[in-house]
């Protein structure tokens, strides 16, 4: 029970985390290149979302091999915990997108 506990915290956070990473750096290249960096940083955070998860599950092939042979040889507990494990990426992923978007509305307001 651990090592699945473990391996969702670590699933969620690395898609947090990438998206994060990604949006601050974006965020500081577009400083650089004198663009609005809040919506560089938003526009960055959507559309590497799905790369979020892919890093956080380790790439998309052994997901999909765990599920497969879970369903051919009748394991649906294996399925049940990839579902598991993608569904929380997808969460790390979608709350580091929200928090990028919380940024933009905290510097409307601050702005005002």
């Amino acid at each position: 029970m651990f090592h699945f506990t473990a391996n969702l915290m670590y699933n969620f956070l690395i898609a947090f985390g990438v998206i994060i990473g990604a949006s601050v750096f974006a965020g500081l290249s577009a400083v650089l290149n004198n663009h609005p960096p809040l919506n560089t940083m938003i526009e960055v955070s959507r559309s590497i979302k799905i790369w979020a998860v892919a890093v956080a599950l380790g790439g998309t092939f052994p997901s999909f091999e765990v599920i497969e042979q879970g369903i051919i040889k009748g394991e649906m507990k294996s399925v049940i915990k990839q579902i598991i494990y993608i569904f929380t990426a997808l969460t790390g992923a979608n709350l580091g997108c929200l928090l990028v978007k919380l940024l933009r509305e905290c510097a409307r307001l601050w702005g005002e």
